[in-house]
Parts: structure tokens; sequence; C-alpha cells
């Protein structure tokens, strides 16, 4: 076979892939229908501080959005077990955010993979290997589709409210920030678009103030603007009132985002 027909063969098997890809049958989104598993209340009362300071009504949203979420997600646990809680956690974590926006769905999201700990770039997670300081992740490249998040820290972050520190609410802002096909810090789809100057501005002097210590924001915001939406997204949902106090133009701007106060 000659130079031409394999570079001829390559490109008809790009071309077959990229029609796969652009015309393959989307998933039917799936809305539920089963009354909402009692034990599950009683779970996320004692679990999602959120949950449980809604009035009877938004419960009932929530619970919905809750059971659309593990209708149409995949959660796989690797090497560890997957119970309820770990399930309306992961669930809670995606819907606290978008919570106003109830015709949300995360439709750049196919499977969640529950991971026993933390984890390093490999993904590996044996407590044998080095640099295991990863505990959630949004997938790219062959990973689209896919989040990675350890058991330890999704537990942790319903278990500690006051350390302003939630990695699966974190990473579902990562996938709110995709959703416009750009991670960017900048959610341009839940924001007005003569928003977005002031909120690339305020991000600007934030992240001066955190080099300068003593913000209370977590340093890791100062890594970029993609990880500074993400921190401060915790934060709001984790202790909205110190950051009310401590950053009142930064709490109103991230109310108006969510649409939450």
């Amino acid at each position: 076979m000659n130079t031409q027909s394999i570079a001829l063969g390559l490109l008809a098997f790009g071309i077959a892939v990229a029609f796969y890809f652009i015309f393959k049958p989307k998933k039917k989104w799936l809305k539920p229908n089963n009354p909402f598993p009692k034990h599950w209340k009683t779970l996320l009362l004692k679990k999602v501080s959120f949950y449980a300071h809604l009035n009877e009504k938004d419960r009932k949203q929530f619970e919905f959005k809750v059971q659309e979420f593990l209708l149409n997600h995949t959660i796989t646990g690797v090497e560890v077990d997957v119970d309820d809680i770990d399930r309306l956690l992961i669930a809670s974590s995606a819907v606290i955010p978008v919570f106003r926006y109830p015709e949300w769905n995360y439709t750049n999201l196919e499977e969640v993979l529950l991971y026993p700990r933390s984890f390093n770039e490999d993904f590996q997670f044996d407590k044998k290997q080095k640099d295991r300081q990863i505990l959630g992740m949004v997938g790219t490249g062959y990973m689209e589709g896919k989040m990675i998040l350890s058991k330890q820290a999704l537990l942790q972050g319903f278990l500690n409210e006051t350390d302003k520190q939630n990695t699966a609410i974190h990473e579902f802002v990562h996938l709110i920030d995709k959703m416009d096909g750009w991670v960017d810090g900048v959610p341009s789809v839940l924001m007005e678009k003569q928003y977005i100057i002031p909120w690339l501005d305020m991000i600007a002097e934030k992240m001066q103030e955190l080099r300068k210590g003593g913000s209370g924001i977590d340093s890791y915001a100062q890594t970029s603007k993609v990880e500074f939406f993400a921190v401060v997204s915790e934060y709001f949902f984790e202790r909205p009132d110190l950051l009310k106090r401590k950053h009142p133009k930064l709490y109103n701007a991230l109310s108006e985002v969510f649409k939450q106060h």
C-alpha cells in the first residue's frame, strides 16, 4: 500500500469518526415519575443543610432535580462501593449551584467516576503512589463527559460546613463554566453580557488582594480565573454569611449569577 492510499484511508476513517459523533442519536432525557424515596429525604435532611433550609415547595423541586440527575447520569465506583449517600451527595452538588435554574441540565456530563481517595495526574489513587493531591477533576480529551471525584473529599465537603470548601460543588461549577464551550472563569450561560467586564475586573481586584494575603479566600483561587470562580463559589454556598460580610461586592455578584441569596 503506497503513502497516498494510507493517507486516503486515514482521511476516510477521520471523516467516519466525525460523522459518528455529529450524527449519533442523542440520549433521551428522562424525567422522574416515581415518588421520592422517604429514606432519601431523611438522608438529605441529615447530610445536606442547603436542602434542610428550604421550604416544603422548594424541597419538592430539589428532590425532583436530584432524581432527574440520577436518572440521566451514571455514577460508577472505581474500587469503591457507591451507596445512596454517595449518589445523593453527588446529585445535590450538581443541583445546588443551579437550583434557581429549574430547566438546567448538565448536557456536558455523562458519568461521574467515584474514586476511594485523592489521585494523581495519571488517575492513580493507590496509597503507594506519589503526588496524590487531586480531589476532583472534570475530564477533557478522551475523558470528555466524565467527572472524577474522591469519595473522601465528597463526604468531607458535606461533613464540614465551616471550611468554605466543597470539592463536588467546585467541580460542578467548572462544568457550568464549561457549558458555553470555554472554561475561562466566566459563567456566560448564567451571566448577562453587560456584567462580564465588571466580573473580570472584580476577579483581577480580588486576585490582587489574595496575593497580599488576609482575604480569607483560599489561596488556590489565585491559580487562574477558572479556579477563582470555582473556589469563591464553594465559599458562597458554604459560608454565605461570612462572604457577604467580608466581600460584599463579590457576594452580590455571585448572588446575581446563581440567583440565590
